[in-house]
């Protein structure tokens, strides 16, 4: 199993110093039985006033970061080593892969479905049904539809079709958008992914993290690498919460590293917080993620170019 080393820096920079409100961070990945947190420190200048961490409604671990006084920069520098299992999708605990018998037209069990219920219902309209549609083209016309094949399709086609535009603009693009353009970010794929998932009756969640890009050197590394990632996971009968990626065509867990789940990107967002000034005052924002397996000292960083504004 690969122990994973992950940077993540984030730096803002303005003009004449500011004060600095509350900022909140979901840099730590979540620990499971497919990745582990071997050491994880967290740096930030100026030092925040208070510093504390707590647990979302998701599960997902948040810092909280109060200032005093004034500053002419912010930098959040977390660096995490990660033991990561990759295991096949539909596979148990040890990696015995199973063949899954869930199928179309289904049901979740009275014990499930109200915990699942708010992770089914659709976040975008769709007045004339055209993700419905195209979700459709997934199931069969005739008999059962196999869920593993449904959505496994359903990757494959957004990585097959669709054409990956990285974006500096923060937010989401609306998925009606996405499919009419066959383009966009890892966040857009993963919420169109949501949107058509939903509208077959089952329960999906957003996640964003990291991804590891083994062939970077050679020019052929994932879509997205360099930044944080996103992709969905979609709850199935019998087999639980399975990961998958339509960014890059995965399907399980392998290179994607999670940190946070939520049922709506908005409550998934890595860094956010405020700052008072003028306007002018901001100057900009600039990330790098580095996400490297420690056993291949060959593999050169990932840097991304600045994103977005605020801070």
């Amino acid at each position: 199993m690969p122990i994973l080393s992950i940077r993540h820096l984030t730096r803002y920079r303005y003009r004449n110093p500011v004060a600095l409100g509350e900022h909140r961070m979901m840099l730590r990945p979540r620990e499971s039985y497919d990745q582990r947190i071997l050491a994880c420190d967290l740096t930030i200048s100026p030092t925040p006033a208070r510093l504390r961490s707590v647990h979302d409604v998701f599960g997902n671990c948040v810092g909280v970061a109060t200032f005093t006084g004034r500053t002419d920069h912010l930098v959040f520098d977390s660096h995490v080593r990660l033991e990561h299992t990759p295991l096949p999708a539909f596979a148990d605990v040890e990696g015995e892969v199973e063949v899954y018998t869930g199928a179309m037209p289904f049901d979740y069990s009275p014990e499930d479905l109200p915990d699942l219920q708010l992770s089914m219902q659709r976040s975008y309209p769709d007045p004339q049904g055209l993700i419905d549609v195209w979700a459709r083209r997934f199931v069969k016309p005739v008999g059962k539809t196999s869920l593993q094949t449904l959505l496994s399709d359903m990757t494959q086609a957004i990585y097959a079709e669709f054409k990956y535009n990285s974006r500096l603009a923060r937010g989401i693009q609306d998925p009606l958008e996405t499919l009419a353009l066959r383009s966009g970010t890892c966040r857009d794929y993963a919420v169109l992914m949501m949107e058509a998932a939903r509208s077959l009756g089952l329960a999906a969640r957003f996640v964003s993290g990291y991804i590891y890009s083994p062939m970077v050197g050679a020019g052929l590394g994932r879509a997205s690498a360099g930044h944080t990632h996103a992709w969905v996971r979609v709850y199935l009968p019998a087999c639980g919460w399975v990961e998958f990626d339509p960014t890059n065509g995965i399907v399980g867990n392998a290179d994607l590293v999670r940190v946070a789940i939520a049922r709506d990107p908005r409550q998934a967002v890595p860094l956010y917080g405020s700052w008072s000034g003028l306007p002018a005052d901001y100057l900009d924002m600039q990330v790098e993620v580095d996400v490297r397996d420690e056993g291949e000292l060959d593999v050169q960083p990932i840097q991304a170019r600045a994103i977005g504004a605020g801070g």
